[in-house]
């Protein structure tokens, strides 16, 4: 969708509540009581169950539930998020909205990278797997720089695991041998030791899969998680064909990030990384991503 079908098809308010209720009709809406059947009250955009007539607002339940932005403004920012690869600063997105306030759209955006989270954290990598750590820049703490802390965790820096779901190929005229790429997660590690790692293969990959990795002592137990472990030491061989979807991961994400946001805190670094791991894994998508997007706000709290 480009921006000049998206001003045709969503030119009013009316327009948006429209097509936020068609998706979410198609989604279902449930009671406490347990029922799913509604009346729909136009006039206070409410679904009233029929069984205990009580009324659900066409936001509630969803990312949007106590905002007070409008809907033209929710589904604005869904396509701008969409539109590019790159992505926006909170800053240039209350720009492109024209909002006076900074705080509504920071907190927008990042309920919107969370929910794309949610939805990711649905799916497991199975098959042939890569699965290596990253460092990333953020922004440190008082507390980071007067303690100095070095190595995993460092001042000014946050360990991300990245895992790939790589699928070997093989040109049948030449045999030249080469990988694809299909699907990734970025998951920032509160805890890479050895059990933190198995808990995160636990959680993110099949147990059929064929999992590559290096040497490193934080991936000793992965053999007893996966169907076959492969381990290599590091090298640059290693980064070029074992590990090589992985490293052209954080590559990208790191340029990706440090060149569109100023700053970024230890605590904000997962959403950051949602909506980029997000848009990569849709990028055969196409115009259909925004609305996966839209999808992603109704299921996604």
């Amino acid at each position: 969708m480009n921006i000049f079908s998206f001003g045709v098809e969503f030119s009013s308010e009316q327009d948006c509540i429209n097509h936020f209720k068609e998706e979410r009709d198609k989604i279902g809406v449930a009671c406490r009581c347990g029922r799913k059947d509604f009346f729909w009250i136009k006039s206070r955009l409410s679904y009233e169950c029929k069984s205990c007539k009580k009324r659900i607002t066409l936001k509630s339940g969803t990312i949007m539930e106590n905002s007070n932005l409008s809907f033209l403004t929710w589904y604005k920012a869904m396509f701008l998020m969409s539109a590019t690869k790159k992505g926006f600063s909170a800053k240039e997105l209350q720009r492109q909205l024209g909002l006076k306030r900074y705080e509504p759209v920071w907190a927008m955006m990042n309920k919107l990278r969370k929910a794309m989270g949610k939805r990711d954290e649905r799916y497991t990598l199975e098959g042939m797997i890569e699965m290596d750590e990253g460092y990333f820049t953020v922004e440190s703490t008082e507390i980071e720089q007067e303690k100095g802390i070095r190595g995993r965790g460092a001042v000014g820096k946050q360990n991300v695991a990245v895992i790939a779901e790589s699928t070997p190929l093989e040109d049948i005229d030449t045999g030249q041998k080469s990988k694809s790429c299909r699907y990734f997660k970025a998951i920032v590690l509160e805890d890479d030791t050895a059990e933190g790692i198995n808990d995160l293969v636990q959680k993110t990959i099949a147990e059929s899969s064929i999992v590559f990795t290096d040497q490193s002592t934080s991936y000793v137990d992965i053999s007893t998680l996966v169907e076959i472990h492969i381990s290599e030491k590091s090298t640059k061989e290693t980064t070029k064909d074992t590990l090589r979807w992985v490293h052209i991961f954080i590559s990208n994400a790191k340029r990706n990030l440090l060149g569109n946001y100023h700053k970024i805190k230890r605590k904000n670094l997962q959403l950051y990384l949602n909506e980029f791991v997000y848009k990569l894994n849709r990028r055969y998508f196409g115009d259909k991503i925004f609305d996966r997007i839209v999808i992603a706000s109704i299921t996604g709290v």
